[in-house]
């Protein structure tokens, strides 16, 4: 029954699990009892020894039961789950208690969590990488040109656009990994710093263009940079939340989609008549700034896919630049 499944073959009855109570047991057992995928005509005392052997193991074990003789089992194990009719003294034991019958709630409870964390975790990307690229770009702007690349009244309005779409990333699509996740910040902090850079050294790149090519003053200046971090700052979105390309499944939320178009599109129209807070400019230098966002979007995309294929990796050389960057936060938090 077990193999057919899908639940694997590999059964071990209590004869061939000569543990004790307390779980204590040879080298071999605690290796039998990794390996296995399930145990057949087990008594409460193998329940509770099996347990306490893969938590030696380093594994996070969750237990479900009925009765009294399993509320011991139920009480050691990380998560313990008293199912639906559970006696007392199984629901007191157990840290959670079903009220529905059957298992799929559990499975339903870890994949939506599973989910919930993806998009925890591509929030905490996609701000950690727009604070560096503004932060980095509007400060360092400050002190090499000499002025301001942004008014108060356009970060106001930056906050606005970028919020919009950000609470909707709640209701966004998102992969289910197959293996427990858990927070990686040295992940999150090497992936956002990657994509960070790109967008200061896309943000100069405008500014260099807007500047040097086009001749523009300051206040169109400001309002080129305004439609540029407007725009970016909703593709780099998109990029965040996934580890694969952004074009690829599992698509964004239509209701993510329509609430960027929609704010982006409030963007492009305050820029082309500005309505008397900032300084409008053209169309053809709007669709200038549509394109080369894109360009940025794809080029922050594929930066992205690489850190992650060598994050996979685990290469000592990363490990060893993972280490100096945490040495280098931990400072810098001190100060």
């Amino acid at each position: 029954i077990s193999a057919k499944l899908g639940l694997g073959s590999n059964i071990l009855r209590a004869d061939a699990l000569p543990v004790d109570n307390d779980g204590q047991d040879h080298r071999a057992n605690i290796e039998a009892v990794e390996k296995a995928d399930g145990f057949a005509e087990v008594f409460p005392e193998h329940k509770f020894a099996i347990v306490k052997i893969l938590q030696k193991r380093n594994h996070i074990t969750g237990m479900t039961g009925d009765g009294v003789n399993d509320a011991p089992a139920l009480k050691q194990a990380d998560v313990g789950i008293a199912v639906s009719g559970a006696t007392d003294a199984a629901r007191a034991a157990a840290d959670l208690v079903l009220t529905a019958p059957g298992l799929s709630v559990i499975t339903n409870a870890i994949e939506e969590a599973r989910r919930i964390f993806e998009r925890m975790n591509a929030y905490a990307i996609y701000r950690i990488s727009e604070t560096i690229r503004i932060m980095f770009f509007v400060v360092l702007a400050m002190v090499f040109f000499d002025f301001y690349p942004i008014t108060a009244i356009m970060i106001i309005l930056l906050a606005f656009f970028n919020d919009v779409p950000i609470m909707t990333i709640a209701y966004d699509h998102t992969g289910l990994e197959k293996n427990p996740v858990r927070w990686d910040m040295h992940q999150v902090i090497t992936v956002a710093t990657a994509m960070g850079a790109v967008g200061v050294v896309g943000s100069f790149g405008m500014l260099l263009i807007a500047m040097d090519w086009l001749h523009l003053d300051v206040a169109q200046i400001q309002t080129y940079v305004f439609l540029k971090m407007a725009i970016a700052g909703h593709l780099v979105l998109f990029v965040a939340r996934t580890k694969r390309h952004f074009w690829e499944r599992p698509w964004p939320a239509p209701i993510m989609v329509w609430s960027a178009v929609i704010t982006k599109l409030a963007a492009t129209l305050l820029a082309a008549y500005g309505f008397g807070l900032i300084t409008p400019i053209t169309w053809p230098e709007i669709a200038l700034i549509w394109g080369y966002s894109f360009a940025s979007a794809l080029l922050t995309d594929w930066v992205k896919v690489q850190v992650y294929r060598h994050l996979a990796q685990k290469t000592p050389r990363h490990r060893g630049f993972l280490a100096r960057l945490q040495k280098s936060l931990h400072a810098f938090g001190r100060r």
